[in-house]
Parts: C-alpha cells; sequence; structure tokens
C-alpha cells in the first residue's frame, strides 16, 4: 500500500506514541486526522503540526460513536492507539476496560461502516504477562497480570474477528516498551524511564518496585512509530498479530543506573519499595517475523534514545520542579 496522500485517522493521536506517529505521517504526505479526548495526549504534542494543511485536529472520544464516526468518514486508513494505561486499570479497572475494549471495538464498526481500507491495531507486550521463555514471539501464551492488558488482548480479538467476519482488513501490532520524548511522567500515565529523569533532575532517589531485577524489551519512539507505518505498507501483513520489539532485555535496576550516570549523579540514589500490583517480570520480543514481512528494524540504540529523552525534559518550558509536582510515586493508589 502507498501512503502518500492517503487520508489516514490516528485515535490517541495527541498521545506520546500518537504524536510521533503523526509526524511520520506528516513526512509521508499524507492527509492526517488526529482524534484525542486530551486525557491522557497534550494538544503540545502536536504544535509541530500548527498551520499545516495536511494536518486537522479533531477533540473527541473513541466511546462516543458519533465522535468516532465522524472522524471515520471519507478516511482510507486507522491507526488506533487511543487507550488508558497499565496503572490506569489498577485503580479504574472498569472505565480502563471501557476505553480500552469497547472503545476499540466501536472503532472497528465505525472503520466497517466507512469502508476503511485497513485498520492497524496498536496492542501491547502487556497482553502476554510474563515471559514464560525468551524470546517471545507471537505464539507465546497470553495470560495478561492486569486489566489494561486484557484489555488490550480483548481488542486484538476484535480485530481478528472484523477481519474473518466482515473482511476489515486489519494488521495487530504488539509493541513492547516505548519511551523517548513526550513520555508520560505524570500520575497514573506516569512510566518508569521519564519518572526516573524527572526524579534524578529534581535530586530525588529513583523509585523501583520490588528488586529492581524485572526486564523489559525498550524500543525509542520514532522506531515503533515508523514500525506502524510499515506494517500499514505491507499487503502480506493483513490479519496478521505481530510483535514490535529491539529484540533484548534489561533490568529496571540498570536502567536507573544509567538514567542516573547520564544525568551527572553518581552512585545512583534508588529507593526499593514493594512490589507493584500485577507488574510483569520479564519481556524480550521476538520481532523476525515483523521483519521478514517489512525489513523493519530498530535504529535508535538504547543509550542513545535515552539521551535523547533526558535532553528533550531539560529543555521543557517548565522548570523541573513544576514536573516533579506531576509526578506521582506510587500512581496505582
Amino acid at each position: 500500500m502507498i501512503l502518500k496522500g492517503k487520508r489516514v485517522l490516528v485515535t490517541g493521536g495527541a498521545g506520546f506514541i500518537g504524536s510521533h506517529l503523526v509526524d511520520a505521517l506528516m513526512r509521508e504526505d499524507c492527509n492526517v486526522l488526529s482524534i484525542d479526548n486530551l486525557n491522557n495526549g497534550k494538544i503540545d504534542n502536536l504544535n509541530q503540526c500548527k498551520g499545516n494543511k495536511n494536518h486537522k485536529f479533531v477533540l473527541g472520544s473513541v466511546i462516543e460513536s458519533s465522535d468516532v464516526a465522524k472522524a471515520m468518514d471519507g478516511v482510507d486508513i486507522v491507526f488506533h492507539l487511543a487507550c488508558l494505561g497499565v496503572r490506569h486499570s489498577i485503580k479504574f479497572p472498569f472505565e480502563n476496560h471501557y476505553i480500552n475494549a469497547q472503545g476499540t471495538l466501536l472503532a472497528l464498526e465505525e472503520a466497517r461502516k466507512a469502508k476503511v481500507d485497513k485498520f492497524i491495531y496498536c496492542s501491547s507486550s502487556e497482553a502476554y504477562g510474563t515471559a514464560l521463555y525468551v524470546p517471545m514471539p507471537e505464539s507465546h501464551p497470553t495470560y495478561p497480570h492486569t486489566v489494561y492488558g486484557a484489555s488490550k488482548l480483548a481488542g486484538e480479538a476484535y480485530a481478528r474477528a472484523y477481519y474473518k467476519t466482515y473482511g476489515l482488513k486489519t494488521v495487530v501490532i504488539r509493541p513492547f516498551n516505548t519511551y523517548g520524548p513526550r513520555s508520560h511522567h505524570e500520575q497514573e500515565a506516569g512510566e518508569m524511564i521519564p519518572k526516573s529523569i524527572i526524579r534524578v533532575l529534581n535530586n530525588m532517589p529513583i523509585l523501583i518496585f520490588g528488586n529492581g531485577s524485572q526486564t523489559r524489551d525498550y524500543t525509542y519512539v520514532e522506531d515503533i512509530a515508523k514500525g506502524l507505518i510499515m506494517a500499514a505498507k505491507c499487503d502480506e501483513a493483513t490479519g496478521l498479530t505481530l510483535n514490535m520489539g529491539s529484540g533484548f532485555e534489561i533490568s529496571i535496576k540498570k536502567i536507573a543506573e544509567m538514567i542516573s550516570g547520564m544525568s551527572g549523579v553518581c552512585p545512583p540514589k534508588i529507593k526499593y519499595l514493594k512490589n507493584r500490583p500485577g507488574d510483569v517480570l520479564r519481556l524480550y520480543a521476538d520481532s523476525s517475523a515483523l521483519n521478514r514481512l517489512t525489513r523493519w528494524k530498530p535504529e535508535v540504540a538504547f543509550e542513545d534514545g535515552l539521551l535523547k529523552t533526558i535532553a528533550w525534559f531539560r529543555s521543557r518550558p517548565e522548570p523541573i520542579s513544576t514536573l516533579f509536582a506531576q509526578e506521582k510515586a506510587i500512581n496505582w493508589e
């Protein structure tokens, strides 16, 4: 599929990954419509699109059928990224399910009605739960630990069902952990890397829940955006479920030490707290199927991406103390 000139909808387009995807789609000369309710997304994430006639932002929700139907009108391709995250699901399981699972079902139905050419569903490695063996191929058992992971897995099942039942061309992508500029440090949306950067820059200890031996497979956000686009272009990916990760694992403790060192704090200040509910202990992707189909592979090394992310937070216009005030240490209670 050639994307140039296509009309593309990005749900959650003002979010972390969504806004980087919008940037990448604009470079593909697409006509992009972003829809976001700005719960977690920020309109500032789309500042680079201001004045560009090929981009339009719509304030709307994926659980409002009228908003979604209007956004789908005349669209060729949908990238469905709108969701609420892991920590949110621990405190608000029903709302998390409603947005993530039911919102996906609604988006698929409106895409079917609008005769959309292709629907790309952005799932999550949280659908797997903890690795039983590594690296983890798409055939690895799915045993989500949280309602978030379960809701993303439900969305996958809906996408595959719409392909089988209605012939809607769907592609399910399971990104493993994503990091980079615009990542969330605030409240329940806050993730380990941005939260840790904010804490270090405020001379506060990095928080580790458990002993820090948990591992993750991190990919820089711009590489994730490129991978989503390459999956959309690949006709052979239609109907498939594909992993997207860097193919390496690194412990949470090691990440904390790297962030401290890159920020000039040696030795690192780390505070260990109780285990986080539903925490996944090990993730390590096998992305060979995606690579075989699209030749996608990450281009940004983890160390380089961390430096870019730290520099982005340092360049923010707000005082670093203001960013720290937005961070919540235990963000699931």
